[in-house]
Order: structure tokens, then C-alpha cells, then sequence
């Protein structure tokens, strides 16, 4: 009994580590954020570039900042930014989610993506952080 404890424990234990590791790192992400830059803003009440501002985009429904042009495909999508879908959005493999895979070609955004897991989390803790 106290062994299945234990080892109950010690999974619960490394779960949650791996959950903090999977969190992502707000300055880092900033950082990396600079290479979005060029084409998105992050500011509150910032003006569009050549994609959507994205302040506030966590928890949003894609292709709904006001007075941006989407690509059709991206309005039908019916995507809503969370953690899988920003992941996969920014991601350079585009792992198929509910709304999406390859079809994400399909967007107007050209970016080639982000190959490190690490990164691509800090990228969303960054992304999520801006309310």
C-alpha cells in the first residue's frame, strides 16, 4: 500500500513538473515575439500590420480583431486561440489539431514556424499574458 502510494506520488510529482516546464516563460517569449513583430503588433489599441494586432488574442475566436482582412478560410475555421491551437499555429511541424493541420496554408500568414517545443511554449505564455 505505502509503495502504490509512493509511486503514486512520484508520477503526480513529475506531472506537475512537467506542466511548469510546459507553462512557458513570459520574458522569453517576448523575446521571441520579435520575430513576429515585423507583421504583428502586441500593444493595446495598436494598429494592424500586415497581420492582426494580437493583444488580448488568448481566448479569442480567430479572424476577429475589427478591421482586419482574414483569409476566408481562417474565418470559417472556427478556431478559438488556446494553448493547442496557438501551439500548432506557430509550430513549424503544423501537428493537426480539432480545426486545423496543413489547411493552415490556407491563411495569409507566411511565417515557416518555430521548430523548439520550449520556445513555442514561451511564445503562448508570452501571447496569453497580453490582456
Amino acid at each position: 500500500m505505502i509503495k502504490k502510494l509512493f509511486i503514486t506520488f512520484v508520477i503526480l510529482g513529475f506531472s506537475s513538473l512537467n506542466n511548469l516546464a510546459q507553462a512557458g516563460d513570459v520574458a522569453k517569449g517576448e523575446k521571441i515575439f520579435k520575430k513576429c513583430s515585423g507583421c504583428h503588433n502586441a500593444k493595446e489599441g495598436g494598429k494592424h500590420k500586415s497581420g492582426p494586432n494580437l493583444w488580448g488574442v488568448f481566448g479569442k475566436s480567430a479572424a476577429s480583431a475589427e478591421g482586419f482582412k482574414y483569409s476566408a478560410w481562417l474565418k470559417g475555421a472556427g478556431i478559438t486561440w488556446n494553448d493547442e491551437e496557438l501551439k500548432a499555429w506557430v509550430s513549424k511541424k503544423k501537428p493537426k489539431t480539432a480545426y486545423f493541420g496543413k489547411d493552415v496554408k490556407k491563411s495569409k500568414m507566411i511565417f515557416s514556424g518555430i521548430k523548439k517545443e520550449e520556445k513555442i511554449s514561451d511564445l503562448v505564455a508570452y501571447l496569453k499574458s497580453l490582456k
